[in-house]
């Protein structure tokens, strides 16, 4: 048994693991309100995009309150060196889902909504649900990453096939971006709904990041 798993096996025992089960629930709920966000937009309901807006907010905020606690936690405990870098880089990538759902819905709420064609809000949205489904299975692969590794690995392949998909309906989005009529919308917010693509995409690449971090470990836990 390598000293990662030993010291996992007292998981009940320690308190960075709890923190980290509490960090992984404000990212997913980030990625979530994300696109709930996206969802008002397409109905015109600026005042729930408004709360989805603060929702996601204050999950980046609180995901990062619980970062540096957790690394403040992995320092001080008892943990292999290798397992305890290895998973600060789990958090700071799991960290990073959450940043850029937060950074998308700072595109979002500067786009004046009515100015924005259906079409592109609709690949946006189907880009946020691919990214939550992304999300989810590295919710999965963490939650059997401390007792079924090989599990953990399935999982981590899925999320991998789940962020080509994502990456396929963000190049169906450039397709209907680019046969937007000229000048509608304007420049200007032609220029932040591309960065609003970019944004969503990349929560589905740090999902897929985040899996491989996942994969180390499991190589360090056999």
């Amino acid at each position: 048994m390598s000293e990662l798993l030993s010291w996992f096996g007292r998981r009940r025992e320690v308190k960075a693991l709890k923190l980290m089960e509490d960090h992984l629930a404000n990212v997913v709920s980030a990625v979530e309100d994300l696109e709930r966000a996206l969802d008002a937009a397409l109905r015109g309901d600026e005042a729930d995009v408004a709360a989805c807006v603060r929702r996601v907010a204050e999950a980046e905020m609180e995901a990062d309150r619980l970062r540096r606690a957790i690394m403040d936690e992995l320092a001080s405990e008892v943990v292999p060196v290798i397992g305890r870098e290895d998973l600060m880089h789990l958090v700071k990538r799991m960290d990073m889902i959450a940043d850029w759902s937060r950074e998308a819905t700072r595109i979002l709420e500067t786009i004046p909504l009515p100015e924005v064609p259906k079409e592109i809000l609709e690949e946006c949205l189907k880009m946020a649900k691919g990214a939550k489904e992304c999300a989810y299975a590295v919710r999965r692969a963490i939650d059997k990453l401390l007792t079924k590794p090989d599990e953990a690995l399935r999982e981590a392949d899925t999320v991998e096939r789940l962020e080509e998909q994502v990456d396929a309906l963000y190049k169906e989005a450039r397709m209907v971006f680019a046969s937007l009529k000229p000048g509608c919308p304007s420049v200007p917010v032609l220029i932040l709904l591309r960065d609003l693509m970019n944004a969503i995409e990349n929560v589905a690449d740090w999902c897929e990041n985040t899996c491989d971090q996942i994969r180390v470990i499991c190589v360090v836990l056999k």
